[in-house]
């Protein structure tokens, strides 16, 4: 099991416990964390489960591809630290991960 925090728009922080293979999508959705819609259910067919990468932790999550890279190009509020939670896999180099939700999911 690995740690994660999602921090929502306003700071509140969720602290939630997660296993090794999991989404990060998935973490937020099974622990009931608000601000993760994930309405394709992780098909990354949405950009609804949209995530602000703390900037400690980007390399860390890997590389945004093309199809990720397609779905975040409608979000409003994009950053470079952007990514969807259902592309990020749990693994034990993220025990401690930290990513803040969007104000709105689109």
């Amino acid at each position: 099991m690995v740690s994660i925090v999602f921090k929502q728009h306003d700071g509140t922080e969720h602290r939630v416990e997660a296993e090794v293979g999991m989404s990060v999508m998935r973490a937020a959705v099974d622990n009931g964390v608000p601000g993760i819609d994930a309405d394709c259910g992780g098909g990354c067919s949405c950009a609804t489960c949209h995530v602000f990468v703390d900037p400690a932790w980007v390399e860390k999550t890997g590389p945004v591809e093309s199809t990720e890279d397609d779905m975040l190009s409608i979000s409003n509020d994009r950053q470079s630290n952007s990514r969807l939670s259902c592309q990020i896999k749990i693994t034990e180099a993220l025990d401690g991960l930290v990513v803040t939700t969007p104000e709105f999911q689109y």
